[in-house]
């Protein structure tokens, strides 16, 4: 069915989004190939160039997908839910199970991998998390202990390790505060707390990678435990 030609500017948006409304109307069911970018173009009546971008646009939405030498067929007809928008629906429990998953091993390799100056960084990190405990800020002490453990896997020279975990600390943060919040970490987990983070330091310094597994798999373990206990959660 040939498409009306659009208004002027923005044409990659338009283009995009009456390419979408015609893969949501069923025009082109899933599996169905689009017609080429000349056909687009002219039916659109816009460049090819725009075309191109409004596919690209599509693609980023997980609505189609190229095929080398076959052409660009439709893959969905609602738009895939991104990452980010994924973690923030989640549980802060279901999010630390991951964590646990990610930090336990980019820890192990943190061990293997670590330079003096992933040291330094843990070290000034852990001084940091320390001077926070002591004050009265619970938002400081979050921020400071999430950017320990940001700079252990920092350590494991992953940038897809350290961009995951990136994605898990917003709400990581979030349910991290409300457990500072409703517990009082600094009365009744000070020993604890302390002792942990220093041996997950001193396992990485030491290049153990046993030890720094076990380390934060225990620590880690406690805080979900301790996150499962709270109300609504």
């Amino acid at each position: 069915m040939p498409l009306p030609p659009l208004r002027p500017s923005p044409l990659v948006a338009q283009a995009a989004a009456r390419l979408r409304g015609q893969i949501a109307a069923g025009e082109w069911p899933v599996g169905a190939k689009l017609p080429g970018e000349a056909t687009l173009a002219r039916e659109l009546g816009v460049g090819r160039s725009t075309v191109r971008e409004a596919i690209r646009e599509l693609a980023g939405a997980g609505l189609v997908r190229a095929r080398q030498g076959a052409g660009v067929y439709v893959v969905a007809t609602e738009p895939g839910e991104d990452w980010s928008a994924r973690l923030r629906r989640a549980s802060v429990a279901d999010v630390y199970e991951i964590r646990m998953m990610v930090e336990v091993r980019a820890a192990e390799l943190a061990a293997g991998r670590r330079t003096r100056a992933d040291l330094a960084r843990m070290d000034r990190a852990l001084a940091a998390r320390d001077r926070a405990f002591a004050g009265p800020d619970d938002a400081a002490l979050v921020d400071a202990d999430i950017a320990l453990h940001v700079a252990v896997v920092e350590a494991a020279h992953n940038p897809l390790l350290t961009d995951l975990f990136a994605g898990f600390a917003p709400v990581l943060r979030e349910g991290l505060l409300d457990l500072v919040r409703l517990v009082d970490v600094r009365a009744s987990d000070a020993a604890h707390g302390r002792t942990a983070h220093a041996g997950l330091v001193d396992s990485v310094r030491a290049r153990d990678p046993g030890a720094a597994r076990r380390t934060v798999e225990a620590e880690l373990r406690r805080t979900l435990d301790a996150l499962g206990a709270l109300p609504g959660r």
